[in-house]
Order: structure tokens, then C-alpha cells, then sequence
């Protein structure tokens, strides 16, 4: 029985299932995804207002004793040395909150969405959606030295969750969703729409398609309009300035980069060294947070503008008002009680304090730069050590220039930012978002590339020619023929004297046949067992996802015009792109014009299991 034959029963070869291949795999689909993500994008606005509302209740309770949601700080409190009592009750009852409604609450909220999208299938509690948003506002709401954007990522991504959750999706469309209500959130909180795209991009996609990229679009952009209606406009700390592009002026912005990635690094380790130091301790978890808000009471007293989180420091950095000791009173004071209150497992954010230490630092270091506006090397600080902490250099960037609206400093800030990304990627072997996943026994890697077997067609790797069994011997002869001397591979293509596909035997049949022998021709036999196929121009990609799904280790490779067989693809064979790809990273020449071919068919004719 031929191909065509047994095409037209329908019932042996199973041609290929996947589109044909193109720039990217997208499909119509997106256009619901897009369509849901504008009522995640408002979702995301909720939860910031809700959020914010919240931080300011919270303040108000905790040092004014007042029942308001007018957004104060905490700095002008009346309490004297009894304020120092105030972050440490918050942590008490954060640590509570953690212990018996979910653990997840705990830390800046980033990690634990990384987790959820790269082991949990991106679902998420309705437990984290509720009680996110109500513990970093208490956190904050008490003098806790963080932002609002960590809790807000967790939260819009707990909600994005959720909605997608009311649908039947994949796990990957839910992921899209979450990216989608996480990127809204940061969006709604500090009008950054664009940044909001690249920090998904960055650190929450793990990819770069525009199933996804669309609809997180779609949700920053419906963020950022309905931001205008209620909350604050944008940007949200205006600093207009003169920039000058010169070679002096940007041996500044390298030096401050790599003084901020040096600063990501201690940062980093300030963190996870506390968080290592609580858990010698002798008492449960529960109770870190208390510990970690007692010492940031104590430096609340010696700082009081260090707790919280700090909006109005930001906004003096940049306008040149804040330097000399009140900036290196800040730094010191918030990178300590920071680097503690976020060790202790409390819940807040990262970013609003890495922007306030990292332009405490630039403001410091203004007097040995360059001139500038003023204000200037402090927002190129802030960016610097937001983009080397996180590794988001594209992100912090963006973030700055849409945070301040000064689009003429974009040199200046992609630069500081690369060098120290540069420093800390050289430094570290892993950031402050990635360390705690990593810690929980999750090893991520923060590099996208192509994939290669996306650029390698079945005919590159394919063995040729194949070793194959006639169609017109007994069944039992082919049984006997598995079980005689020699080697043998696990599975054969069976032909008919034509050389067109008939079928496939495996070693499991044929040991199946010598208990219960079956009559008649091999091709009659095998013809009753639908067999995957494989054409050579295909990419390698698509025939490794249906070798997948159909469990099979061997697939025969048929020409299009006439259905012969032409080649044999063999999990081994897979290896020799991995090969290659590896030779390409490791691999050093001399001045050479040698092209080498990806792998060629003669080197692969023969390959077996």
C-alpha cells in the first residue's frame, strides 16, 4: 500500500499539523487577548488607586491619628522617640497577615510574580490580590523605606491572574494577562506607560512575541489614559533642563554608572546578607518583620524623611535643593533600614528606593562631575542604580525620562544605565529580583535568544540515507529480524517498492508480534497504525514539537511531490544543532574566510538512537 493510498484512506500517515513557518507564530487570537487586556489595563488602575488611597489612610492612622486619605509623609510627626515603635507594630502585623492568610505577601512582590509565571502556570490566589495591596500599605503606611510600584506589580498581576483564570486559556495567554495587569499597575502609579512595556519585556515576559507584547501595550496605554482622569498627571517629578553631549561630560555618565553598579552590588548583598542573618534566628519567620520595623524606627528618628516612601526627596534630588550632608544622610540611613526592612520579608517595593539611593549618590557625586543643571547627575543616579539592581537598563532609562519628562537626557541615562548593568552583570551572578527565586531552588536565566532550531530545516540534520524495511515481507519476518544478531535501531520506516512510506515498525511492535504473531504482509500491518511524518524543508522546530506531542523518537522524513522517503530525523540528530551552537559560543579562530555549513547530511547519514 502506498502513501497516496494511504492518504486517501486516511488512516496510516499523519501529515503535518503546524502552519507554515513565518516571521512570527501569532495568530488572530491576540486580537481577544488585546480586547481583555483593556479591562485588565483598568484593573490595573483600581488596584493603584485603591493602593495609594490606602498608603495614605494608613500614614495618617499610624503618626497623625487621623482618619484621612490627604497623602502626608511621616516625617512631621509629633510622636518623638515613640515613633520608633510605629514600623515595628506594622511588621507585627504583616508577619500575621503572612503567617496565616499567604506567604506570598511577603518581600517587593517582583520575585514572587516571576515565580508564579515560571512554575505556577501564572495563576495566582484571589488571597494575593486582597492581601497584597493591604499589607504594603500598612508596611508603608508605617514608615516602611519602599514603594509603591513592587506591591502594585504583584497586585495588577494578581488580578490580571485572576480575570484569565474566569476563561478557558493556556498557560501561556494567563501569563500574558498577568504581564498585562502587572505592567497597568506600574503604568497607573507613576504615568510611565512606555517604561511599564519594557519592564515586562525585561523581567516578567521571558519572551519577546507580539502575542504578547500587544496586549501588554494595550493595557499600559489604557492605564496611562485613565491615570489622567484619576490620579495625578505626568510626569510626576518635571526636571527641564540643558544636556550637554560632549566626551568629558560623558566620561561622567560612565563613572557615575559604574559608582551605581557598584552600589547595586552592595545593595544586593545588604539584602540578602539580612535576610540570611534573620534566619539564624531562633524564632519563626513570622516575627522578622517586627524586628526589621523596629530598626527602621530607630532610623526614622535619626532620618525621619528616610521612611515611607520618600516622593518628596525624590522631587528635592531633582531640582538641585537636596545635597552635601542631607544627601548622605539619606543614603546611608535608607540603604540601612531598607536593606533590613526587605531582609526581614516584609512587603514593599524596590524601585522608589533604589531611584532615592541612586540620586543621593549622583547629587554627592555632582560636585566631582562635570557642570550640569542642576539636579542632573542626580536623576542619572537614580536611573543607574535603578537599571544595575534590576538589570532592566531599557526599562530604567525609559522610566526616567517619562518620569521627569526630560526626553533630551536619553544619552546620558541609556549610557549610565548600561554601564551599570555592565558592572553589575560582570559582578553578580544573579540580581535582587532573580537571587530569591533562586533561592527557593529555581535557576533562572535572564538571556533571550533565537532558537536555533527554528533556523535549521529537517533536511540540514536529517540522516540520509535510511535504512528501511520492505512493505511485502511477512509481518513475522520483520519480528524476527528485530530480535537478530547485530545492532538494531528502536524503530524503522517501512516502504513499498517505490520507496513511498507505508508505515513505521518500533522494536515494542516487534517484540509485541512474538507473542502474538500477526498474518499477513508488513505493510497491511503497519498501515493500520498512523505514522507522523516530516518534509524536508520544514524547521527543525515544528517536527521537534510534533515528535512531542506524538511521543516518538523516530520520524521519517518524505518528499512532497511523490511521498518517498528521503530521510530519517532521530532525537540524536537534535543534538547536533545544540552542538553546533555550543561550538559558535566556545569556539575561537584565527582570520579565517571558511564558512561552515550548520551540519551537513553526510555527517548525519546514519544517525541513530
Amino acid at each position: 500500500m502506498s502513501y497516496h493510498d494511504m492518504n486517501r484512506q486516511d488512516c496510516s500517515v499523519t501529515p503535518p499539523r503546524f502552519a507554515r513557518p513565518g516571521d512570527f507564530t501569532t495568530d488572530t487570537r491576540v486580537l481577544l487577548l488585546a480586547a481583555m487586556a483593556v479591562v485588565v489595563g483598568t484593573g490595573g488602575v483600581a488596584g493603584a488607586w485603591v493602593l495609594l488611597r490606602l498608603i495614605a489612610l494608613f500614614t495618617n492612622l499610624a503618626y497623625y491619628g487621623a482618619a484621612s486619605f490627604a497623602f502626608v509623609g511621616p516625617a512631621h510627626n509629633a510622636l518623638g522617640w515613640w515613633a520608633a515603635l510605629v514600623p515595628a507594630a506594622g511588621g507585627l502585623l504583616i508577619g500575621l497577615m503572612a503567617r496565616y492568610g499567604s506567604e506570598k505577601i511577603r518581600g517587593h512582590g517582583i520575585p514572587e510574580a516571576i515565580e508564579a509565571i515560571l512554575i505556577g502556570g501564572s495563576r495566582m490566589d484571589v488571597r494575593v490580590a486582597i492581601l497584597k495591596p493591604i499589607s504594603s500599605a500598612l508596611s508603608i503606611g508605617t514608615g516602611g523605606p519602599f514603594g509603591a510600584e513592587g506591591p502594585i506589580i504583584m497586585t495588577g498581576g494578581a488580578l490580571g491572574s485572576l480575570f484569565a483564570q474566569r476563561f478557558a486559556m493556556t498557560a501561556a495567554e494567563r501569563k500574558v494577562l498577568l504581564v498585562a495587569g502587572a505592567a497597568a499597575g506600574m503604568a497607573a502609579v507613576f504615568g510611565t506607560p512606555i517604561a511599564a512595556v519594557l519592564l515586562a519585556v525585561e523581567l516578567l515576559l521571558f519572551e519577546w512575541k507580539p502575542r504578547s507584547f500587544i496586549p501588554v501595550v494595550v493595557a499600559c496605554v489604557t492605564a496611562a489614559l485613565e491615570r489622567g482622569v484619576v490620579l495625578a498627571p505626568v510626569p510626576l517629578f518635571p526636571h527641564l533642563g540643558a544636556v550637554a553631549n560632549d566626551g568629558l561630560h560623558a566620561l561622567g555618565w560612565v563613572a557615575l554608572g559604574i559608582a551605581c553598579g557598584l552600589g547595586s552590588g552592595l545593595l544586593t548583598a545588604m539584602v540578602y546578607g539580612t535576610e540570611d542573618s534573620f534566619g539564624h534566628l531562633p524564632i519563626h519567620w513570622m516575627w522578622w518583620p517586627a524586628i526589621g520595623g523596629l530598626v527602621v524606627g530607630v532610623g526614622g528618628v535619626v532620618e525621619p524623611s528616610a521612611l515611607g516612601v520618600g516622593y518628596g526627596n525624590i522631587a528635592q534630588l531633582l531640582t538641585g535643593s537636596m545635597v552635601g550632608r542631607a544627601a548622605l544622610l539619606l543614603l546611608v540611613v535608607k540603604s540601612v533600614i531598607w536593606a533590613v526592612s526587605l531582609g526581614s520579608g516584609t512587603s514593599g517595593g524596590v524601585l522608589a528606593p533604589l531611584l532615592m539611593m541612586g540620586g543621593a549618590l549622583g547629587a554627592l557625586a555632582a560636585p566631582w562631575l562635570p557642570g550640569a543643571e542642576p539636579g542632573f547627575w542626580a536623576m542619572i543616579g537614580m536611573a543607574a542604580m535603578m537599571g544595575g539592581t534590576m538589570r532592566a537598563p531599557l526599562t530604567a532609562a525609559l522610566f526616567a525620562v517619562e518620569l521627569t519628562g526630560d526626553f533630551a537626557a536619553i544619552l546620558p541615562l541609556f549610557a549610565a544605565c548600561a554601564t551599570a548593568y555592565a558592572v553589575t552583570v560582570l559582578l553578580l551572578r544573579r540580581s535582587i529580583l532573580t537571587e530569591k527565586v533562586a533561592r527557593r531552588g529555581h535557576h533562572i536565566v535572564r538571556e533571550y535568544l533565537v532558537d536555533p532550531y527554528a533556523l535549521v530545516s529537517v533536511r540540514d540534520v536529517m540522516a540520509n540515507p535510511v535504512e528501511t524495511l520492505d512493505s511485502s515481507v511477512p509481518a513475522a519476518e520483520a519480528a524476527a529480524f528485530f530480535t537478530g544478531p547485530g545492532p538494531r535501531h528502536k524503530a524503522y520506516p517501512v516502504v513499498d517498492r517505490d520507496g513511498r512510506l507505508a508505515g513505521m515498525i518500533s522494536r515494542a511492535d516487534a517484540l509485541a508480534w512474538l507473542r502474538d504473531p500477526p498474518s499477513g504482509l508488513l505493510g497491511d500491518v503497519v498501515a493500520q497504525v498512523p505514522a507522523s511524518i516530516a518534509y524536508p524543508d520544514e524547521p527543525l522546530a515544528a517536527v521537534m514539537d510534533r515528535m512531542v506531542q506524538d511521543d516518538t523518537g523516530r520520524i521519517p522524513v518524505i518528499a512532497r511531490e511523490d511521498g518517498r522517503v528521503v530521510g530519517l530525523l532521530a532525537r540524536k540528530d537534535l543534538l547536533r544543532v545544540r552542538a553546533r551552537m555550543v561550538d559558535e559560543e566556545h569556539r575561537r579562530e584565527g582570520p579565517s574566510r571558511a564558512v561552515r555549513p550548520v551540519v551537513s547530511a553526510e555527517a548525519a547519514a546514519g544517525a541513530g538512537e
